[in-house]
């Protein structure tokens, strides 16, 4: 199982990159917020691997509080570019 544990971390090390690129480079407000969004999802998957590979079951009330946050962060972010008409 430990390969099989660091082939996940090394494609969520390059999807992390890749959204943080994203985050640096995007042309336009929505683009950013996606790509945090996004970047969000990495680290859950990361504790969501790394609890996996301890069998660790404390790790899931930090998934869960970290899904909600992000979740509640996304869509008031998103909220306030509706408003304000970024685009």
């Amino acid at each position: 199982m430990t390969v099989v544990v660091w082939i996940c971390l090394v494609g969520l090390t390059i999807a992390a990159g890749l959204c943080l690129v994203r985050l640096v480079r995007g042309p336009s407000v929505p683009d950013r917020i996606v790509a945090l969004d996004a970047l969000l999802l990495v680290v859950v998957a990361g504790i969501a691997v790394g609890a996996a590979a301890t069998g660790d079951g404390d790790f899931l009330a930090v998934l869960v509080a970290v899904s909600l946050l992000g979740f509640v962060g996304t869509v008031t972010v998103a909220r306030f570019v509706e408003r304000r008409g970024a685009a």
